[in-house]
């Protein structure tokens, strides 16, 4: 099978172009893919070229991982049918040395079957955002909740979202004015209005590496600093301040099966809404400038491609 799919073939160089697929084998689905979501962390490294070593890296590559389309396809027994709708956390499913890292920004894609997660046909746009709102989940699940969230971009409020529908009240700080707005069940302030001295739980979703110093005076004594981004440089910070806070870290990483499923009962429960999330779209044909402005316009909250025109 032949597709358009976005390669990223060097640091900014990144176009709309035709892709082979491997052939589907038992346990596979094949999906056509409607919206696909680009993400302001791990692919800005890779457009950059900034992203520190990691598995499977190299050039080209097709980048994404937040996918929502219909199966077409199916390949033996999978669970599920043509006509129903999936959201695909990525796909290494090219040849031609061409690598999926993390292979969801496709026209076409092929799968196990195994790592989609159904999803209803009316979520439409919005289905693919179910990546980021399962690591915000795996983040707020592996601990306390938190009274404070660092950042106001969509995982901070999904982070706060999801933290108020576990039955938290927490206070997101945001120094972009701009990104202030859009709050419900909580409260979003600048930094620097905000005196509160004793946080007992931080989220940084800021992604910001020199952070610590800044938060650890307004920890509570044996306060918890939760890390939700990622972050390029190395973390730092003063250890007379952070001993005498007995500063506690965590490190939340990618999301796991299980979130996936949690964060999709909470949306069926009705208790997580997606909705005002994303503020940009663009056709897959316009991919170039399309992740130019989701990595460089500070307006852009979230980029959605729409694939319905590709081949």
């Amino acid at each position: 099978m032949i597709t358009d799919a976005v390669i990223l073939s060097g640091p900014r160089a990144l176009q709309l172009g035709a892709v082979s697929l491997k052939a589907p084998v038992a346990g596979d689905v094949v999906v056509r893919v409607r919206h696909s979501g680009i993400s302001t962390g791990t692919e800005k490294l890779f457009w950059q070229g900034t992203m520190p070593p990691f598995p499977g890296m190299g050039y080209p590559l097709v980048p994404g991982y937040e996918s929502f389309g219909e199966v077409v396809e199916t390949c033996g027994e999978t669970g599920l049918a043509v006509g129903d709708h999936v959201f695909v956390p990525g796909a290494n499913c090219y040849e031609g040395g061409v690598r999926g890292l993390f292979g969801g920004a496709s026209g076409l894609l092929v799968t196990p079957a195994a790592r989609v997660a159904k999803l209803d046909a009316g979520y439409g746009e919005r289905g693919a955002l179910l990546a980021l709102a399962a690591t915000a989940y795996h983040a707020l699940a592996g601990g306390a909740l938190p009274d404070l969230i660092i950042g106001h971009g969509v995982l901070g409020r999904l982070l706060a979202r999801i933290a108020v529908a576990m039955g938290a009240q927490p206070t997101v700080w945001e120094i972009d004015a701009a990104r202030r707005s859009g709050a419900k069940g909580y409260e979003v302030i600048a930094p620097e209005d905000d005196t509160r001295p004793d946080y007992r739980v931080m989220f940084d979703a800021s992604g910001a590496s020199g952070l610590l110093d800044t938060l650890v005076p307004r920890l509570a004594k044996g306060g918890e600093v939760v890390l939700c981004g990622f972050y390029t440089e190395a973390i730092s910070f003063a250890f007379p301040p952070a001993f005498m806070k007995e500063l506690r870290l965590r490190i939340a990483s990618e999301w796991q099966p299980a979130d996936l499923e949690a964060t999709g009962r909470l949306l069926d429960e009705g208790r997580l809404s997606l909705d005002g999330l994303i503020t940009h779209r663009a056709a897959a044909a316009d991919a170039g400038a399309a992740y130019e402005t989701a990595f460089t316009d500070p307006n852009c909250l979230k980029m959605i491609l729409d694939w319905s025109a590709a081949a």
